[in-house]
This record gives structure tokens, C-alpha cells and sequence, in this order.
């Protein structure tokens, strides 16, 4: 029987990896000043204009159930079976959406929470759609999802608070002092919450955790390594250029989606790290 991978717009992912497993991504949708936006619509330089340009911070919201509803019907017209990945419910309401949506349909339809984002999500996506088009099981592809969750890791590092602040996510009293004393914070996504791994003024916090992250290295074996950012591609491809030589793959480094920037600021960056 054949399996179709179904995920959301928070995935940062190559446009040739979608056509070449045939994924279907359901888009988030971002309000802008009152304008609605689906995730897809905008260009990474588009939304960081506007959202600088915009009155009142973004706000994301998660698709429709009845959107999830009609993907899961259309994608299964064939018979075949639906797994469904979707970022953690920490961050977004879209797995419950997603897990609403498969009850409404006719489908058979597997809803996963990721616990992860962007590239996070995306080790997890590529993994079950290879097996998927090489004719695994559902059961195989599921225990396959879990393995790889559990052994990546992903850290993000953010030069502004301003924008987690105005989202509700960290305290203002943090926000006012980040700005005032130019603190640069890196945190790691555990358990659905983003915890503070290290926090300093300028640049040189960043700089100290990746030489830190890099020593760790040299005694592990890595699968895999993924580098997204929103408006700081100096950093981004400084990590990629300290960090290659831990992995055989290509690391690619990309510009993280909309709904990811709107939470996190310009300047801001994640690394994503699979282990074997």
C-alpha cells in the first residue's frame, strides 16, 4: 500500500527534496498589519521588510482542521495511507489541527509531533518519505520518525529578544535588558520548551558557543547538519565552514520560513544536528 508524507510550511526544506518524494506541505498563515498571508506567499526578503516595516509584530496561525481534512481525503482517494509530521506543539497548535483534521476525514492517517521545527522537522520528513517511496511500512516508517527524533538535537541563537518579548514568550523585564545591554542568548529546543544554554553581550557569545559545540564534536558521529537564519548568513555560513568537516553530508544552510523569523528577530539563526 502506498504511503504519502504530509507535513506543514514551518519546514525548511530544498524545493527539489518536495518534487523528489512527492510531499504535500499544508501552509501555516501569517497576518501582517491585517493582512493575511499564507506561509508560501512571501519571500524570505520580502517578510523580513515587511515585518520591519509593520505597525504590530506578525502573528502565525495554524491551518484549518478542515484544510488538514480535505489534504487527507484528496492524498487517499487512491487507497493509499497518510503519515502526517508536524512541528511541535510547543510552538503551534497545528499538530492538534492536523490530529482533528484525520478524524474528520476518511483516511488512514498517522499524526506525528516532531518536537522539532525547521530543519529539525525536515531529518524527520526526508527520512519517512525515502522509506515511504522504497515501499516501508507504515510501522517501519513510524519506528524510523522516532529513532531519528530522538537523536537530533537543535539550538538557536537569537541577537534580539524584542520580538520573543511583543510574541508573549519571554518575559518583557528579559526583553528590556537584552536591548539595553546588547545580549545575545543561544537556547535549545527540549521537551516542547526553548531552555537558555548561554547568554552574553555581542557577538563573541555566539562565537564561544559554537567553539564549545565544535570540541563536542570531535568525539561523536554525525549524521547530519542543518543551518537556517534569518538575516545573518555571515554567522550561518561561519558554522557551516567550522562544522563541515564533522560530516560527510553537505550541510546546507538556507533561510528559515516566516513563521519561524516572525518569533525569533532578525539576526537570528538555528543549528540542527543529527546524530548517528
Amino acid at each position: 500500500m502506498t504511503i504519502k508524507i504530509v507535513t506543514d510550511s514551518t519546514l525548511t526544506v530544498e524545493p527539489e527534496l518536495i518534487e523528489k518524494y512527492n510531499i504535500t506541505i499544508v501552509p501555516l498563515a501569517i497576518l501582517i498589519d491585517g493582512v493575511q498571508y499564507s506561509d508560501s506567499d512571501l519571500s524570505a526578503e520580502q517578510f523580513m521588510a515587511q515585518m520591519k516595516n509593520s505597525k504590530h509584530l506578525p502573528k502565525t496561525s495554524q491551518p484549518p482542521v478542515g484544510v488538514f481534512a480535505e489534504t487527507y481525503d484528496r492524498l487517499s482517494a487512491d487507497g493509499s495511507q497518510i503519515i502526517s509530521i508536524h512541528l511541535t506543539k510547543g510552538l503551534s497548535g497545528t499538530v492538534e489541527a492536523a490530529r482533528q483534521g484525520a478524524m474528520l476525514s476518511n483516511a488512514d492517517v498517522t499524526v506525528i509531533d516532531s518536537d522539532f521545527i525547521d530543519q529539525a522537522m525536515k531529518f524527520q520528513v526526508i527520512e519517512a518519505a525515502k522509506m515511504a517511496q522504497n515501499g516501508a511500512t507504515k510501522d517501519e516508517i513510524v519506528a524510523a520518525i522516532n529513532q531519528t527524533k530522538k537523536k537530533t538535537e537543535l539550538y538557536i541563537g537569537i541577537s534580539t529578544l524584542e520580538n520573543l518579548v511583543k510574541g508573549g514568550r519571554i518575559g518583557r523585564v528579559t526583553g528590556a535588558l537584552s536591548g539595553l545591554l546588547n545580549i545575545k542568548v543561544v537556547m535549545t529546543l527540549v521537551d516542547t520548551k526553548l531552555e537558555p544554554v548561554l547568554k552574553g553581550r555581542g557577538n563573541k557569545t555566539f562565537q564561544k558557543w559554537l567553539d564549545d559545540f565544535s570540541a563536542r564534536l570531535e568525539t561523536c558521529q554525525v549524521k547530519e547538519i542543518g543551518i537556517s537564519h534569518a538575516e545573518n548568513i555571515e554567522f550561518a555560513n561561519q558554522m557551516k565552514d567550522t562544522l563541515q568537516k564533522f560530516v560527510s553530508k553537505t550541510i546546507s544552510v538556507m533561510d528559515t520560513g516566516s513563521t519561524v523569523a516572525t518569533h525569533t528577530g532578525s539576526g537570528a539563526w538555528s543549528l540542527m544536528i543529527e546524530f548517528e
